[in-house]
């Protein structure tokens, strides 16, 4: 069979304050075009439809549309909800999706709702694993759903991940192509640029040993970087169909076509995508801002001039789709840095610590204690 992984659509994304209605419009009529060229029979999105929550109205219609185009090609199509995305909000549209033939599942629910099948029109049977994103805080709330132990049901958010993966793959058959979809950061893997920090670190990156050998290929979402990841199956990342934020401007935009079957290893070539509106970060003076050509693309722009009144101004003239203007960092001086080093010398880390609430104003007895007795305690473990 085959598949088209996609994912970390962001549709809805505004940077600073520019609209990039128009180039999801046209990486999604890419994508399409992608779609009715190979032919898939199962077409995956693997989370982050939406950069927020509550999406405009406009952002719901490209959406939409987007996915009743890619129905139309002939293809399944599957979408799990991201850590972007209002997973509640997704379901509501599962009546809709339903009779267009598209399969929604924006938030984790019963564990025979999130394992899917099908048949290709060739036969060949394929069962798909679908986790939409999991917080932490839900995450034991999923162990009590998928019925896990209560000592299951106490471990972390890794633990966690693996147990539901483990649960869904209990449903996958020997003469069927298994598959997973998931939202997920997996340790190794590189981000993209743009990502949620919140979302990808402090607890939330699995191992890759989560996934079971079981699997033929593992369709992930979150990292908008296209990249493979080592572990017990095959596991890909398909990166954004466009660059999110500037961070990803040197990202390759591209879509996965995967050919596996139940007893040969997926097959994945990578299919570019055009981006109809490059980023693009460049540098200089205002006299070497003036001699470039940067075309059609949003621009970061890192002036090697002092600061002065009017000088955002007088880059914008230069470059009319100068997003963001910032001084080059090299040109700004740090003059409290010999302050801040003199008034650390000699100071406890309990001192500093105190200092720093109170800079934030958040000055709080009971708060500096409680750093004093985790620091005791780090101390004498080192010790």
């Amino acid at each position: 069979m085959r598949i088209l992984h996609t994912s970390d659509w962001h549709v809805g994304k505004v940077l600073k304050g520019q609209s990039r209605a128009n180039d999801h419009i046209a990486a999604l009529k890419a994508l399409v075009d992608v779609a009715e060229a190979e032919q898939p029979d199962l077409v995956i999105v693997a989370g982050d439809l939406y950069d927020s929550a509550s999406p405009p109205a406009d952002a719901t219609k490209i959406v939409t549309r987007g996915l009743s185009a890619l129905r139309k090609t002939g293809a399944d199509v599957v979408v799990i909800g991201g850590n972007h995305d209002n997973g509640q909000a997704l379901d509501a549209l599962r009546p809709w999706a339903d009779a267009a033939g598209i399969t929604i599942r924006g938030a984790l629910t019963r564990p025979e709702e999130l394992l899917l099948e099908g048949r290709t029109k060739d036969g060949e049977e394929w069962r798909l694993a679908a986790l939409p994103f999991v917080s932490q805080r839900y995450a034991v709330r999923a162990a009590e759903m998928f019925d896990l132990s209560a000592a299951e049901s106490a471990q972390s958010y890794a633990h966690h991940i693996g147990g539901l993966l483990a649960t869904l793959a209990q449903g996958f058959g020997r003469d069927t192509v298994n598959l997973i979809t998931g939202h997920l950061t997996v340790i190794g893997a590189t981000m993209g640029g743009g990502e949620r920090e919140a979302h990808t670190i402090m607890g939330y990156a699995v191992p890759a040993s989560v996934f079971p050998s079981s699997a033929h290929y593992v369709a992930l979402g979150h990292l908008h970087r296209a990249q493979v990841v080592n572990g017990p199956c095959p596991i890909r990342y398909c990166g954004s169909p466009l660059p999110i934020d500037f961070g990803e401007e040197e990202n390759f935009s591209a879509v996965a076509i995967v050919d596996v079957t139940t007893s040969t290893a997926a097959r994945v070539r990578e299919v570019p995508l055009p981006v109809a509106t490059p980023l693009r970060t460049v540098r200089g003076t205002l006299t070497q801002l003036a001699t470039l050509d940067t075309g059609e693309a949003w621009l970061r722009v890192y002036v090697s001039e002092q600061p002065r009144a009017g000088l955002r101004e007088e880059v914008q003239e230069l470059l009319p789709k100068a997003l963001e203007v910032r001084i080059d960092p090299k040109l700004l001086p740090d003059p409290k840095g010999a302050e801040r080093a003199a008034a650390r010398a000699g100071r406890s880390a309990g001192e500093l610590f105190s200092d720093y609430l109170g800079q934030k104003g958040h000055a709080d007895e009971a708060t500096v204690k409680l750093f004093h007795q985790l620091h005791d305690e780090v101390q004498e473990a080192r010790n």
